[in-house]
C-alpha cells in the first residue's frame, strides 16, 4: 500500500477535521481525493507541517491532524520535541514512513535504513506513540480521535506517488478558506 492509497483510505475519517498536509506530492494526492476547506495543503516549507499542525492546535480547541512524511520530519528532527513538551491533546502528528522522499523522486530516507522514527518520538518525551502497518491507519486514527490524547501516529507503508496535477488553487485562496474553516 502506497501512501496515495492511505489518504484515499481515511479520507472519510478526516474530511470533519482540521488537516494540515506535507508539502508536494502528499498535498497533490489528497487535494485530488478529496479536496476540503479543512484541508490546508503545505505547497513549500517542507518539514513544516508538524510544527504548523501543533501551533495550530494550541490556539484553538478542534482537533487537528499533522500529514507528515518521514523525510520531512527528519528535516525539522526539532518539531519532535517541540511537540513533547507543549502537548495538545488535540492534536495528531501521523508521519507516512515510506523510507523516501517521495516528493523529490523517491530517494531514500534514514527512516528506510536504521532510523526508527517512533523510538526517536519516545525518545524526544512524546508519550503515546502509536506505530501501523499501511492496512491499519484508517482504525488506529479513529482510536487517536477517540482518545483524546496528543498522538504520534507513525505508519508504515510501501514508496510510490500517485500522479496527480499541481494544486492551481491560489495560496492566499487556500489560506483564507482554511481560515474561515478553522473559525467554523
Amino acid at each position: 500500500m502506497i501512501r496515495s492509497e492511505i489518504l484515499k483510505d481515511i479520507a472519510p475519517i478526516i474530511r470533519d477535521h482540521l488537516v494540515v498536509c506535507n508539502i508536494g506530492i502528499p498535498s497533490q494526492e489528497l487535494h485530488a481525493i478529496d479536496d476540503q476547506p479543512t484541508n490546508f495543503y503545505m505547497l513549500g516549507t517542507m518539514g513544516l507541517a508538524s510544527s504548523i499542525g501543533l501551533g495550530l492546535a494550541l490556539a484553538q480547541p478542534k482537533p487537528v491532524i499533522a500529514i507528515d512524511g518521514d523525510g520531512s520530519v527528519l528535516t525539522n528532527l526539532g518539531t519532535l520535541p517541540t511537540i513533547a513538551n507543549n502537548v495538545a491533546d488535540n492534536f495528531i502528528l501521523m508521519i507516512i514512513d515510506n523510507g523516501s522522499y517521495g516528493s523529490t523522486g523517491d530517494q531514500p530516507t534514514y527512516a528506510g535504513k536504521k532510523t526508527r522514527l517512533e523510538k526517536v518520538a519516545e525518545a524526544c518525551g512524546c508519550e503515546n506513540v502509536v506505530t501501523c502497518r499501511a492496512e491499519d491507519t484508517g482504525k488506529e486514527l479513529r482510536r487517536a480521535l477517540e482518545g483524546g490524547k496528543m498522538t504520534v501516529l507513525v505508519v508504515k507503508c510501501e514508496s510510490g506517488n500517485a500522479k496527480n496535477p499541481v494544486i492551481t488553487m491560489d495560496p492566499v485562496v487556500i489560506r483564507d478558506r482554511f481560515m474561515k474553516a478553522v473559525q467554523a
